[in-house]
């Protein structure tokens, strides 16, 4: 019998232009919102407060910024880093260019944008990955540049 164990890609399979649909989407509910806003100690009435959130522009509760862009990057994991990353260098060009509601499915996507074996870690390579997330009408929610150290296939 043979084994396969599920893991992410090695620094060789992560190709530059290459684009990951990741899937299952993930429909985010207001338990999500309200247990990750209060968890994070977010008291922004406009994750929390209903009646509040109905007298403001977008007449109600918005999805926390922070859930949706741990969602989408978690969303990748399996798919791009399960068991092969080293450690997350850095975020950079975050933006959130349309909320979240509760009840919208996010559905993310991760393009290869550069990589470059690392100058300082032997068997190791740098990779930066472009995330984009969409609501379930293809909206683009959230997009986040990340950086990733991600270790080579027959690194020791």
């Amino acid at each position: 019998m043979k084994d396969v164990e599920q893991r992410g890609l090695w620094y060789e399979e992560l190709e530059p232009g290459t684009r990951y649909l990741h899937r299952p989407g993930r429909t985010l509910t207001e338990a999500d919102n309200v247990l990750f806003t209060t968890l994070t100690m977010n008291t922004q009435a406009l994750h929390l407060d209903a009646a509040w959130a109905a007298d403001q522009s977008w007449g109600q509760r918005l999805v926390n910024s922070m859930l949706t862009l741990a969602t989408m990057v978690g969303q990748s994991v399996g798919q791009l880093t399960q068991g092969t990353i080293v450690a997350n260098l850095g975020f950079g060009e975050v933006a959130f260019p349309h909320p979240l509601f509760h009840g919208d499915t996010l559905y993310s996507e991760t393009v290869v944008a550069a990589k470059r074996l690392s100058a300082s870690r032997p068997g190791e390579g740098v990779v930066s990955l472009e995330h984009t997330g969409r609501n379930q009408d293809g909206t683009v929610v959230a997009t986040a540049t990340r950086t990733v150290l991600v270790r080579c296939r027959d690194a020791p």
